[in-house]
C-alpha cells in the first residue's frame, strides 16, 4: 500500500469513527503535516476520495463529507476510483431484439417487447480491463446508438428524465472464455471476476441488466457496525 492509498484508508476510517464531527476536514496544509507527505500526496488523496462519492470539494470553504455517508455502506472498486477521462468505452456490438421471457418478467414488459443489447470493451490507461454486456428495454430506451453506448447509461436515463434509486450488484469468479481473452489480450481461462448488475428506477422498474467480466479486479466495502443486526444473528429466535 502507497502513502495514498493509506491516506485515503486512514480518513476513512476517521470519517466513519466520526473524528470530524464538524463534518469538514482538516486543510491540505494540516493533513500533510500530520501525515508527514508533500501536499501533493494530500491532494491525490482527497481527488481519490471525491471521486467514490466520500467527499466533496467547496471552493473557498474546504472539503467537506458529504451527508448520509456514516449511515451508509461505502463501496468502490477499482474501476470506479479511476477517473473517467482515463477509461475508454469501445462499443462491439449492438442490436435490437425480441425479448426472451426472463427479460420480459426482469423488465417488466408485455409479450412481443423489444430489447436493446449492446456489448463494450472498457480500456483504462489503454489496456483492456473489462467487457460489459447489457441489455436495456426498448419502451425506456426508443432510440440507442454508439454514441450512449460508449459514455454513460446512468448519465443518459436521468438526462431523459428517469431517476435512478439504487444498483443490486453481484460478485462471481470465474474463468475468461476463449473469446473474452482474446478481446481482453489474456490467457484462456485466466481468472475473472463477473460482475451481475441490475440498476432499479425510482418508480420500482429495471432499466438495466448488465454483466461484467473484470481482470486484476478489486473492492472494498466500509460499512456502519449495526449492534442490532449482530446481535440477532448471535441469538437467533426460535421459531
Amino acid at each position: 500500500m502507497n502513502k495514498t492509498e493509506f491516506i485515503v484508508n486512514d480518513l476513512l476510517s476517521r470519517i466513519y469513527r466520526l473524528e470530524f464531527r464538524s463534518g469538514k476536514l482538516p486543510t491540505q496544509r494540516e493533513l500533510a503535516s500530520e501525515y508527514g507527505v508533500a501536499r501533493s500526496t494530500i491532494q491525490e488523496a482527497l481527488r481519490a476520495l471525491a471521486d467514490i462519492g466520500a467527499v466533496k470539494a467547496v471552493q473557498g470553504s474546504g472539503v467537506y463529507v458529504r451527508e448520509k455517508l456514516r449511515t451508509n455502506p461505502l463501496v468502490f472498486n477499482s474501476l470506479t476510483r479511476m477517473p473517467y477521462a482515463k477509461i475508454e468505452s469501445r462499443m462491439l456490438s449492438l442490436e435490437r431484439c425480441r425479448a426472451t421471457d426472463e427479460e420480459l418478467h426482469s423488465f417488466q414488459l408485455p409479450q412481443g417487447s423489444e430489447v436493446w443489447h449492446f456489448a463494450c470493451l472498457r480500456i483504462v490507461n489503454h489496456e483492456a480491463e473489462q467487457i460489459e454486456r447489457s441489455v436495456l428495454p426498448q419502451d425506456l430506451v426508443p432510440v440507442l446508438d454508439r454514441s450512449i453506448v460508449e459514455g454513460s447509461i446512468q448519465a443518459f436515463m436521468e438526462r431523459s428524465g428517469l431517476k435512478i434509486s439504487h444498483f443490486i450488484t453481484s460478485y462471481e469468479p470465474t474463468k475468461t472464455s476463449r473469446a473474452d481473452a482474446e478481446l481482453l489480450g489474456c490467457k484462456h481461462h485466466e481468472p475473472v471476476m463477473r460482475i451481475e448488475n441490475r440498476g432499479i428506477l425510482a418508480n420500482g422498474r429495471t432499466f438495466e441488466m448488465s454483466s461484467i467480466i473484470a481482470l486484476d479486479y478489486s473492492v472494498t466495502y466500509i460499512r456502519p457496525f449495526d449492534r442490532a443486526v449482530h446481535a440477532a444473528r448471535m441469538h437467533p429466535q426460535k421459531e
